[in-house]
């Protein structure tokens, strides 16, 4: 650096601006970290009636995910058989110092790739000190309406889209010093090259071990936006569907933790002349799907215009950064503004052209923002297409 500095001082470059080398990934400690010492440990043999089960729960951010470990005596194969654990609430945002026994439920097993079998991850529920779902936990309200409307067969097909970063919070790959990639990204969409991707070796990992701990996992894509990518869980019959997505959110932030990537779901995390990134639902029910079901998602869309605003303030957990992303740019519908089209993706509402051709399907709801819960987005559009649970609107199967 001095070498530069006296050549372009002898040259008399004026207002010479010097920005310092950063090699990728530099100041990650988990990159660091050599892995080949900790493989010794991996290999050691393990008591047979020890599992380690690593307990997995949403914050009070609404978005962030915890987790700890528990050793059982047996392996879990079903969230009843796992036991209850109670945590310090206080240090996730969900309770009081001065109360804060809070418990974690699980609601779902999965196997552990990162262990292997037989150690698996639980999916938890949190519950206050008195009983009550806490303020962060919306699949109970999701779970609840599945179970009511059990007989329409709700199908949810959910799109995650995210961003990778540099532990300097810029993106991956993207030029230091707050440069911005000197590509298209209409070559980024699907593409394949260093200059137009970075990352494929976190989303090989990541598909792999969804496919492993079970989750309902249908692929996986580069997105327009350099270092964002996407990836798509179901079509998946009800709770399942949200319980592996949030499942699958785990698993990408374990896997990018060992690579030193940091990932955000921010609706806009690069600013307004970048691409945003959202959550689509693809969702159908028995009646959709059935024949003449046109008529009843045509229905349905009337129904979700009427609640257009009511639905924008819960689609995501950073309600002015969907406003940015939900621009009416970047293949988006304005965010006050609700629309619905057939095979038209700046609308709120697309509907494929083959659904209208067939007479039969499903919609999609473009808004969700990437941050969104789909707990509470999935148990929406059930509330608002088919009733409440418990009556209002909705037929309780027997």
């Amino acid at each position: 650096m001095n070498y530069l500095k006296n050549i372009l001082s002898t040259i008399k470059v004026a207002n010479a601006c010097f920005i310092p080398k950063r090699n990728m990934l530099k100041c990650s400690i988990n990159h660091i970290l050599n892995k080949k010492i900790m493989d010794r440990y991996l290999r050691l043999p393990m008591p047979c009636n020890k599992v380690l089960a690593t307990y997995v729960w949403i914050d009070g951010s609404g978005i962030h995910l915890r987790n700890k470990d528990r050793i059982l005596s047996c392996t879990p194969y079903t969230a009843e058989a796992a036991p209850n654990w109670a945590f310090d609430g206080s240090s996730t945002g969900q309770a009081s110092t001065d109360n804060s026994d809070t418990v974690l439920k699980p609601a779902a097993v999965f196997r552990d790739p990162f262990r292997m079998e037989p150690h698996v991850l639980v999916l938890c529920d949190v519950y206050r000190g008195d009983g009550k779902a806490d303020a962060s936990n919306h699949r109970k309200f999701c779970n609840d309406l599945c179970e009511f409307h059990r007989a329409e067969e709700p199908w949810f097909g959910l799109e995650q889209e995210y961003t990778m970063l540099d532990v300097d919070g810029w993106g991956l790959g993207w030029p230091k010093g707050g440069g911005f990639p000197a590509v298209k990204y209409e070559f980024s969409y699907c593409g394949i090259g260093a200059k137009y991707v970075a990352g494929r070796d976190i989303i090989e990992c990541h598909t792999r071990s969804c496919l492993y701990a079970g989750c309902d996992f249908e692929g996986t894509n580069a997105e327009v936006m350099h270092a964002c990518w996407e990836f798509q869980i179901g079509t998946t019959i009800g709770i399942k569907a949200p319980d592996d997505m949030w499942m699958a959110r785990y698993l990408m932030t374990r896997v990018a933790e060992d690579y030193g990537v940091d990932i955000t779901f921010h609706p806009k995390p690069m600013g307004p002349k970048h691409p945003g990134v959202g959550m689509h639902h693809n969702f159908s029910t028995k009646t959709m799907r059935s024949d003449g079901g046109y008529k009843f998602i045509e229905q349905c869309v009337k129904k979700l215009e009427k609640s257009h605003m009511r639905h924008m303030k819960q689609y995501s957990v950073d309600e002015q950064g969907n406003r940015m992303r939900l621009s009416g740019k970047f293949e988006t519908a304005p965010f006050e503004q609700f629309s619905w089209g057939v095979a038209n993706r700046k609308s709120s509402i697309r509907i494929q052209r083959s659904v209208k051709a067939k007479g039969k399907g499903f919609f999609e709801d473009r808004r969700p923002a990437g941050d969104c819960d789909p707990y509470l987005v999935c148990g929406l559009l059930m509330e608002t297409c088919l009733g409440p649970a418990g009556g209002g609107g909705g037929k309780k199967c027997k």
